[in-house]
């Protein structure tokens, strides 16, 4: 069993918010939301608001909170082989209102199926609002180039 560390990302101007399945390997011993050099969140989230790439977990923070974003995991602990999402079992999910109910949340984002998923499964019923689905900018999707990500993605500027 693994159990999610990393508390979100957020604060009481945070408008939006972005949800992962459950951290990598390399996130988890990076210590913070996608840690793995292969991940283009941090570049899409740069290229849609059109900000300097953050690259160390500081600026990662503010960048954020600059732009009124929280990012959490729909996962607070689970069964997983290595980073695999399609390994998932045994899921615990996060508490969403943590965030939910200290935050102007006005939009819940997914980053990728698994996610959306588990979304739909564990915390819709509860919280009552549903997410609109991202595709997923893990380096296990190579069908989607960064330019289409980052398309696809500045929905979340609207």
């Amino acid at each position: 069993m693994k159990i999610h560390t990393i508390p979100p990302t957020y604060n009481k101007l945070s408008q939006i918010l972005i949800l992962g399945s459950f951290p990598s390997v390399k996130s988890r011993e990076e210590g913070y939301f996608y840690g793995h050099p292969q991940n283009r969140f941090w570049q899409v989230m740069s290229l849609v608001f059109e900000d300097e790439l953050p690259e160390t977990i500081e600026s990662k923070k503010a960048f954020l909170l600059r732009h009124k974003v929280a990012v959490w995991d729909v996962i607070a602990s689970c069964d997983i082989t290595g980073s695999s999402d399609s390994s998932i079992t045994n899921v615990k999910a996060n508490d969403i209102t943590k965030v939910s109910d200290k935050a102007n949340i006005m939009k819940i984002y997914v980053n990728g199926r698994k996610a959306d998923a588990l979304y739909k499964r564990y915390i819709e019923p509860q919280l009552g609002k549903s997410a609109i689905y991202l595709p997923s900018t893990s380096p296990a999707n190579a069908r989607w180039s960064l330019e289409k990500l980052v398309e696809s993605w500045k929905i979340i500027k609207s």
